[in-house]
């Protein structure tokens, strides 16, 4: 799937009453750049299909008329069904249409056929949807490490996927429209969707490290489709690889870790050789694109007990550019659980008449 700021009068009206709700009628327009009478059309469009609603419980004292009632998103009708399946666990998400979390929970990501393991995480997921037995699924959506196809397959090296049918098997588990995507691109869709300030323009990286390492890009509000594959850079990491050359790939992961210490290298060394080595990883990438912010997501950037401060000393050194400054998700330590959330929101958010159309609500 695509990530973007959808630009028809729905999801640029949905998105206003999203982001700035409550919010009045005649706000609207100014709001987005449309006239009255087709912010109005699109109102009543989405009020009929539930996902707009009055709230003249929030009208102001002394406002009078239907153009003074706030609206808001109903955050309270509808749900959504979110996965994000990692090479080690699995975690399921149900969220409004809000983007705001409802539950969490995790299980080990499932080894095996398949088909099997696929069906196992997809009938979990449905259990912790349906203990909000008032609201009604509208989508599923699976952020997943690996390469992943147009008809939602997947090919993940670390799990044996081949073209595993993901979102065939949780369309058929779950009964609703599924999405599935990259889970980097999706983390960089939640930065752009559900956290960000409202300015799309420019050009963001993100870049992921935990047992896998990855990089998204985002450009003027939309998501890059190519994923980025950063784990061939070469870097010095003797400590952690053993040996003067490796690839990025080869010194992430707890095992890398575990087996560095386990050697005999002290622990705050490594510590330091894999901060040193992640600042100028980046730094390389950020002097060849030269975007507007860099955002560092995944627990590897936050193992250091100086948090990302060797990081970015490290950054600092490599950099030829002028100086920035690296940021952590606006997710922080949930940045798995927006990454699930924006793939299963991102069909909606695009296109709110056509998603609701294909989920037959």
């Amino acid at each position: 799937m695509s990530f973007e700021r959808g630009d028809g009068a729905a999801a640029v009206v949905l998105r206003a009453v999203r982001t700035q709700g409550p919010v009045t009628r005649d706000r609207l327009p100014s709001a987005t750049g449309l006239s009255a009478a087709t912010v109005n059309r699109q109102l009543q469009a989405l009020e009929r299909l539930g996902l707009v609603r009055e709230r003249p419980d929030l009208i102001a004292a002394g406002a009078i008329g239907r153009p003074k009632i706030p609206l808001t998103i109903d955050r309270d009708r509808f749900c959504v069904i979110a996965i994000h399946i990692g090479a080690r666990s699995t975690l399921l998400v149900v969220a409004d249409l809000g983007g705001r979390l409802l539950q969490t929970a995790a299980m080990s990501t499932p080894t095996g056929p398949v088909g099997p393991a696929l069906a196992l995480i997809a009938r979990r997921a449905a259990l912790e949807a349906a203990s909000f037995t008032h609201r009604v699924p509208l989508w599923a959506g699976a952020a997943v490490g690996g390469e992943v196809y147009d008809d939602g397959s997947v090919d993940h090296a670390q799990l044996g996927w081949r073209r595993a049918p993901v979102g065939q098997v949780l369309s058929d588990e779950l009964g609703l429209p599924v999405s599935v995507s990259p889970h980097v691109q999706a983390m960089a869709a939640a930065e752009l969707l559900l956290a960000g300030s409202g300015d799309s323009s420019g050009v963001d990286l993100l870049f992921y490290v935990r047992e896998t390492v990855g990089l998204a890009t985002t450009i003027d509000g939309r998501v890059q489709r190519r994923p980025g594959n950063i784990g061939h850079l070469p870097v010095v990491a003797p400590l952690l690889s053993g040996s003067a050359d490796a690839k990025l790939q080869d010194v992430v992961g707890r095992k890398v870790f575990d087996q560095a210490v386990a050697a005999g290298a002290n622990v705050n060394d490594v510590l330091d050789e894999r901060a040193r080595v992640l600042g100028e990883a980046v730094a390389l990438v950020r002097d060849l694109i030269n975007p507007d912010r860099v955002v560092l997501a995944g627990q590897v950037f936050a193992e250091h007990p100086h948090g990302l401060a060797p990081v970015q000393a490290a950054f600092d050194a490599a950099s030829t550019l002028p100086p920035m400054e690296l940021s952590p998700p606006r997710f922080g330590a949930r940045v798995q659980e927006g990454a699930a959330m924006v793939v299963s929101l991102g069909a909606i958010y695009a296109d709110p008449i056509g998603a609701l159309q294909d989920a037959r609500v």
